[in-house]
């Protein structure tokens, strides 16, 4: 099993940036694959980014270009870095950790407690 807790996220203005931490303990890190969802409100989570087999990197069509999801094994870390915010992408956002490649399909089994992310514009 793994737990994850997560910090970062806030209010902020329309074309800033915020960086969402995911701190994970427990189980081996780097054997799990890794994500990031955001829930609106009345809607179903939906997947931001993910970090599939080799590193390799996915993204919604709505954040590409302006998101970007890192992970560091040695410190246990998944990052979310989130540049040119918009209104748009006020949302809670998760972090998720699954053994199974799931990619940007919300099935992970492990999540993150959520945080809340504002852009006013």
């Amino acid at each position: 099993q793994v737990q994850l807790l997560q910090s970062g996220g806030g209010s902020v203005q329309s074309g800033g940036s915020l960086r969402l931490s995911c701190a994970a303990s427990g189980d081996s890190f780097s054997t799990y694959y890794m994500g990031w969802f955001r829930q609106f409100p009345g809607k179903e989570r939906e997947g931001v980014a993910a970090i599939g087999s080799g590193g390799r990197a996915s993204y919604a069509d709505s954040v590409r270009g302006r998101f970007t999801i890192s992970q560091d094994n040695a410190k246990n870390m998944l990052y979310l870095q989130m540049n040119s915010l918009k209104p748009e992408d006020t949302a809670m956002y998760y972090c998720a950790a699954d053994r199974v490649e799931w990619g940007l399909l919300r099935h992970y089994t492990y999540w993150g407690q959520g945080t809340q992310v504002t852009v006013s514009s």
